[in-house]
């Protein structure tokens, strides 16, 4: 293995037609030699975080969405969020960005995400993508992903449906010998 995507965003080429993945960008929590594992980022779905946390035993009146972030084990919950106080307990994906390591944590988080003035954002992500051991190696060698750098606050502020877009075009601007026009690469 090369060097670990850990910390990066992947980003699935245009080409990539596999529904779970198609213009997905996907935060990437862990990459070594036994497989890699992320969050899919940008694919919100029709289940609100109130409906999701009612099935858990839990209340909540948010009507965000929950994204769906990947095939792998779908009931699973996980929270990205930008809480710098929880932080210290919690695994910092990105600068600024971090994944709720405990029930605590989860719980914590939901709660200040309540109140606008406390500045708390999250995303509440309901499974993950994994890849075995040098399967992602493959994927990327073939073309079908690319890499930048996270950006924590992309995660949480921009438009979900433009993020894909928005890192095209930074991955354009670190790579000039890639396409100019990402919705069709065959007009350059």
């Amino acid at each position: 293995m090369a060097g670990s995507l850990q910390g990066s965003f992947l980003i699935a080429a245009n080409h990539l037609r596999d529904p779970n993945f198609y213009r997905s960008v996907v935060m990437m929590l862990e990459h070594n030699d036994q497989g890699a594992m992320g969050l899919v980022i940008n694919r919100p779905s029709a289940m609100t975080i109130g409906k999701a946390l009612s099935q858990q035993g839990q209340t909540s009146v948010n009507q965000d969405p929950v994204f769906v972030g990947g095939p792998v084990e779908p009931t699973s919950l996980f929270i990205l969020h930008n809480c710098l106080s929880l932080g210290k307990r919690d695994q910092e994906v990105a600068p600024g960005l971090f994944l709720a390591g405990s029930e605590n944590s989860f719980e914590e988080v939901v709660r200040s995400g309540k109140s606008p003035e406390a500045g708390v954002r999250f995303r509440l992500i309901s499974g993950y993508a994994g890849w075995g051991g040098e399967q992602l190696e493959g994927e990327l060698e073939r073309g079908d992903w690319y890499s930048v750098p996270a950006d924590g606050t992309l995660v949480l502020e921009e438009d979900v449906y433009g993020l894909w877009e928005v890192c095209m075009r930074r991955l354009h601007r670190a790579n000039r010998l890639l396409p100019h026009n990402i919705r069709n690469p065959d007009w350059n």
